[in-house]
């Protein structure tokens, strides 16, 4: 009996995977800060992407702080949002404290952007993610929405830059 849990803890290194490559992502990885405007308005916040689970996801975490305007209170967003690899390129879960959950795949448009573009459902927004290098320790963060049905109608919600803390 005890040559099975030494027989299982073999198999399971057997069929153990390597950590995705995750390179593509590296000007990402680390702590920003950042200020934004468009709608719904001038707010500022931070985010982060850093890789968990001994490499084999990335977690990234985000929070924004909005002002009081003459139409709405001031509010404060948090999400959490956790891209792990699939077939030949990765897609991520959204969660946010608004209780959203959004799935995305992504993209690599050149080098230096990644997008993550919601799955398309038929009586539902569409959502679109845009992070793009813009120097060494700049990034510029682009949130679309599309109404449902009408993926190619995407306008933008928020547009903002960040800096690497």
């Amino acid at each position: 009996m005890k040559i099975l849990p030494i027989l299982l803890a073999t198999a399971a290194c057997l069929f153990a995977q390597s950590p995705p490559n995750w390179d593509r992502w590296q000007f990402l990885i680390g702590d920003w800060v950042g200020e934004g405007g468009g709608e719904p308005g001038q707010g500022g916040g931070a985010f982060s992407f850093h890789p968990d689970l001994e490499g084999r996801v990335l977690v990234r975490k985000n929070r924004a702080d909005y002002p009081a305007t003459k139409d709405r209170p001031a509010y404060h967003h948090e999400d959490l949002m956790v891209i792990y690899p699939e077939d030949s390129t990765a897609r991520a879960v959204y969660f946010d404290n608004e209780g959203h959950v959004i799935h995305y795949a992504t993209e690599f448009p050149g080098e230096g952007t990644v997008v993550f573009v919601s799955d398309a459902r038929s009586a539902e927004p569409q959502f679109r993610l845009t992070y793009t290098k813009l120097g060494p320790e700049k990034a510029g963060i682009r949130f679309e929405i599309a109404p449902p049905g009408k993926p190619a109608a995407f306008a933008r919600y928020i547009e903002a830059t960040a800096h690497r803390k």
